[in-house]
């Protein structure tokens, strides 16, 4: 590849999105240095002479990121400060000739399933044999295991099926080859993440398979916890509950997405579901495994959300008392269902309706929390930031949920490594504490 620097090729990958980019950005990684590149992740030098940037077309917001990502490269490779950048992911997939048109200083846009073409205009070859090999960029003692593609799922609201395209199992065994692999590497913890875990085996299989998976990969020597994110509710396997109970090495931890819980916004959102199926779902969750920690996520604001439905949600979310929750507001997305209906609730409104969510989330995290105190936790430990050492539980995800920090003036503990806390003091998403042995 000729370029106009003289400086050896380095190729810089940027990462905007979910977990899902995150893990096809390290398998990019992986190819690339198995046909001999120089490649980095996010290099705070900037000093990549080609970027690939991997966008994200979720929502309003991350596609704004992403295009702003995108110009300001264009405008660096402008300047002759890069040589070439290449666009892939989600936004790319989506509006690929809206994007080629606005900003034609890109050298190429390539989609969500176009991993060889990219691999060769990098001047590599897309080498099949590299089973579940690929370059981490998160801390060396966790990573992302992407069970499945894509999403069959009919959600009036949401762009993924048009970006990702129908799900698609990875096979158990490639899997458990992959956990294996990155456990030599020192992995102790695997975030299970897909589109849709609860889908899982439908296509290859012809049945749920989570629980399946999940027994196969609580055999791998050297991976201590297993967690789950992204559960969709309708169809949950029930069995993934008796595992999760019996299996020390699954946290007693789910992510499972339910964004509302009025039953005709359900139906408009295509959820298959209702108010009163959501409960009991719930309900059997903590029946079956009742320490465990349930994060879920809303939108709210969507078409057709009165005072009256909102007060509905606002009492539920009292009562329910998740772990974590996560509330956005409604982004009307073209060529889905829900575009086809009237974006009435205004945006103000949204965003007001978001902060009354999180405000009483915020005092029933606190509350939870204060239960905490005086109990001893393992934990296990991402980083340090100044004096302070931060670990999470396995009630915890990273990045998203409580942070367990200790004071490193007066305590030192191994980072990627398990330690035993005590819980000294609480907030509203922060576990004080110091370890115990």
């Amino acid at each position: 590849m000729r370029t106009k620097s003289t400086k050896q090729n380095k190729i810089n990958v940027v990462t905007l999105g979910c977990s899902k980019n995150v893990y096809d950005s390290e398998v990019l990684m992986g190819q690339l240095q198995a046909n001999g590149k120089e490649v980095v992740h996010e290099d705070e030098n900037d000093d990549g002479n080609i970027v690939v940037i991997n966008t994200c077309g979720f929502i309003g917001k991350a596609k704004e990121e992403s295009i702003n990502t995108i110009l300001h490269y264009a405008h660096k490779k402008e300047k002759g400060e890069v040589d070439k950048v290449f666009v892939t992911g989600c936004l790319s997939e989506r509006y690929k000739p809206d994007l080629e048109k606005e900003i034609p200083d890109v050298d190429a846009y390539f989609g969500t399933h176009d991993l060889p073409n990219l691999l060769k205009v990098l001047e590599a070859d897309y080498k099949h044999e590299l089973l579940g090999e690929r370059v981490t960029t998160t801390p060396k003692h966790y990573a992302y295991l992407k069970i499945a593609e894509g999403c069959d799922r009919p959600c009036s609201f949401c762009a993924i099926p048009l970006m990702r395209g129908k799900h698609v199992s990875t096979p158990i065994e490639n899997l458990v080859k992959e956990a294996q692999n990155l456990a030599e590497k020192g992995i102790k913890e695997l975030i299970l993440i897909a589109q849709d875990l609860t889908y899982y085996g439908l296509d290859i299989y012809k049945k749920r398979a989570l629980a399946d998976l999940l027994k196969e990969l609580a055999k791998v020597e050297g991976i201590e916890w297993i967690r789950l994110h992204y559960a969709f509710p309708t169809g949950f396997p029930l069995d993934v509950l008796e595992v999760m109970k019996n299996e020390p090495k699954v946290c007693n931890y789910l992510d499972i997405p339910l964004q509302h819980i009025n039953t005709e916004i359900l139906k408009s959102m295509r959820r298959g579901t209702t108010h009163e199926k959501t409960v009991n779902l719930i309900t059997k969750f903590r029946a079956a495994v009742p320490d465990m920690a349930i994060r879920t996520t809303l939108i709210v604001g969507y078409p057709g959300e009165t005072d009256e439905i909102f007060e509905e949600l606002k009492k539920w979310v009292i009562d329910t008392r998740f772990d974590r929750l996560g509330a956005f507001a409604y982004s009307h997305e073209e060529n889905t269902h829900a575009a086809t209906l009237e974006d009435d609730v205004p945006e103000e409104v949204k965003e007001q309706r978001v902060a009354e969510i999180m405000e009483i989330q915020s005092q029933i995290s606190f509350e939870l929390n204060q239960e905490k105190v005086g109990k001893i936790f393992k934990c296990l430990f991402d980083r340090k930031e100044g004096n302070y050492f931060f670990g999470r539980t396995e009630f915890d995800s990273p990045d998203v949920d409580n942070d367990v920090i200790i004071d490193a003036t007066k305590h030192y503990v191994q980072l990627g490594q398990f330690v035993n806390v005590k819980i000294n003091s609480a907030g509203d998403f922060d576990l004080n504490g110091e370890p115990v042995t």
